[in-house]
C-alpha cells in the first residue's frame, strides 16, 4: 500500500523505530524530531498522513493536530505515554483522528495506518437529508437545522454511518469496525469519547439529544423529526 507518511516526535529512538517498521512496508517516510519543522515538512511534502507525539517542547501534539486541521484532512495519529481520557479528549477535539498510548505495539500502530490510509474517498452521493441534519458525504459537510457544524474527519465518519442508519441501534463492535477497522472492534470505550465529542457539538449548537444510548449495546440516532420506523 503506497503511502507518504511523516512522522513527529521529539525521541529520536522512537522517529527512528518507526521510519524502520514504516518502511520494511513500503511506505515512502519522513521524520521530524520539533513540531515546527514537522509542520514544514507537511506544508512543502504534503504527506497522506501524519503520526505526532502529544507532549513536545515547544509546541505540543494538540497544537500540530490543530495547525494540520486548518489546512488539511490528512489522517493524524497521536502517540502519548498519558492515558487520562482528559488528553484524549483535548487531542481528538483538536482534529486528531487516532489515540494510541506508549509504549505501544508496533503491529498495532501499523495496522490503525493501513486503516486510515486504505479508506477510499466516498463515491459521489446524494446528500443524506434526514430529521433536523442534511449530510454530505461528498463535500464532506454537515448542517443541523440549516447551520454548519464543524467536526473532525473521524467525528463526520462516525455521524455518517449513523445517518445511514437513522433509527437503528447500532452495536458497539459495528461502529468500531466501520469508522476505525476491525482491530479496534473490542474498543468501546475508544468509541465512547468520539460519542461524547459528538453530543458535545451537536447539543451545543441546538440544545436537542440526538444519539441515544442503548446500554451494553451501542447507540441509536434519532434525528429530531425524523419519520422513518425503527427496526
Amino acid at each position: 500500500m503506497p503511502g507518504r507518511i511523516l512522522v513527529i516526535d521529539d525521541e529520536p529512538q522512537i522517529t527512528r523505530v518507526l521510519r524502520a517498521a514504516l518502511l520494511a512496508q513500503g511506505f515512502d517516510v519522513r521524520t521530524a524530531n520539533d513540531p515546527e519543522e514537522g509542520l514544514q515538512v507537511f506544508r512543502e511534502w504534503t504527506p497522506d498522513l501524519v503520526i505526532t507525539d502529544l507532549m513536545m517542547p515547544g509546541m505540543s501534539g494538540v497544537e500540530v493536530c490543530r495547525a494540520i486541521r486548518a489546512q488539511a484532512r490528512t489522517p493524524v495519529l497521536v502517540l502519548s505515554v498519558r492515558e487520562h481520557e482528559r488528553s484524549k479528549v483535548e487531542a481528538l477535539d483538536a482534529g486528531a483522528d487516532d489515540y494510541v498510548t506508549k509504549p505501544f505495539g508496533i503491529q498495532e500502530l501499523l495496522a490503525r495506518v493501513r486503516a486510515h490510509l486504505r479508506r477510499a474517498p466516498e463515491r459521489t452521493t446524494a446528500p443524506i437529508e434526514t430529521g433536523d441534519f442534511v449530510v454530505d458525504a461528498t463535500a464532506h459537510t454537515i448542517t443541523v437545522q440549516g447551520k454548519p457544524i464543524h467536526l473532525t474527519p473521524k467525528e463526520f465518519e462516525l455521524l455518517l454511518h449513523l445517518a445511514r442508519n437513522a433509527g437503528k441501534v447500532m452495536t458497539h463492535r459495528a461502529l468500531l469496525t466501520t469508522v476505525w477497522g476491525s482491530q479496534s472492534a473490542h474498543q468501546p470505550e475508544y468509541l465512547r469519547v468520539f460519542i461524547g465529542q459528538l453530543r458535545k457539538k451537536l447539543e451545543n449548537e441546538t440544545g436537542r439529544q440526538y444519539i441515544q444510548t442503548e446500554p451494553w449495546v451501542g447507540y441509536r440516532f434519532i434525528p429530531e423529526g425524523w419519520a422513518g420506523n425503527e427496526e
